[in-house]
């Protein structure tokens, strides 16, 4: 599909991604696929959730602090340093506060930043990929989201549409998750029956590729024998397909 072929294209390059789709697509998925098949693979991939971090928090959790937060205690190392020499996956950036936006736009033009409380520029070698459920130009026209920030990130945009909108991705993602699941639940790995995948592909997924996990992932500790049937799967695929 286009998402793949954009993946393989952008990659092995040092471009910034910013990943866009509703939630549930995948949108993290897609970011560590460009990692995995980058020149940075062997280095950290480090998450930043932007939705689930309180605005006071951001920037220590960003660049870290000289000393401790309250100006004593050891330093701390935040994200930026964490991904240094790989990529840094800044989830949901929408819901970053517009003064931390300024300074993310300050460290993607200079590659350095201070640490919260430090006099010291700090260098960083970090590929910056970015996720958003959110309508960034609606966010912009609002005045809550920067245009600098967005232009600098969208380099190469990829939107990651519904899982129903690319049925033929679900046999190779349930098999995936299959061997996710078995690994860590110390259950042999199975296969997956044609029967199965029928109803996985008839089935709408309004949670998209999180909910096709989760079912997976419930079929794997419920199914027996070495082949994931139809029957396995949650009761709602079933009647839904």
């Amino acid at each position: 599909c286009q998402v793949r072929q954009t993946i393989a294209r952008v990659a092995p390059t040092q471009s910034r991604v910013l990943i866009t789709g509703p939630p549930g697509v995948g949108k993290e998925a897609v970011a560590r696929m460009i990692h995995s098949n980058s020149t940075r693979r062997d280095a950290p991939f480090v998450v930043l959730n932007c939705a689930t971090m309180s605005p006071d928090r951001m920037e220590i959790e960003l660049f870290g602090t000289e000393r401790g937060a309250n100006g004593d205690g050891p330093r701390i190392v935040g994200t930026f340093e964490q991904a240094h020499g790989g990529t840094l996956l800044l989830d949901e950036i929408a819901d970053m506060p517009l003064e931390t936006q300024g300074k993310i736009v300050r460290v993607l033009q200079d590659q350095t930043f201070h640490r919260v409380g430090g006099s010291t520029a700090v260098s960083v070698d970090v590929r910056m990929m970015a996720t958003t459920s959110s309508d960034l130009d609606g966010e912009m026209a609002e005045g809550r989201f920067r245009q600098d920030l967005y232009y600098r990130l969208s380099v190469v945009p990829i939107a990651v549409p519904p899982l129903t909108a690319r049925r033929d991705d679900i046999p190779e993602l349930a098999l995936h998750f299959i061997s996710r699941s078995a690994n860590s639940s110390g259950i042999p790995p199975r296969e997956i029956g044609e029967d199965a995948v029928a109803a996985l592909q008839a089935y709408t997924w309004p949670g998209n590729v999180r909910q096709l996990r989760h079912a997976i992932e419930r079929a794997v500790i419920w199914s027996e024998g070495d082949e994931l049937r139809r029957q396995d799967l949650p009761a709602e695929v079933v009647r839904g397909s």
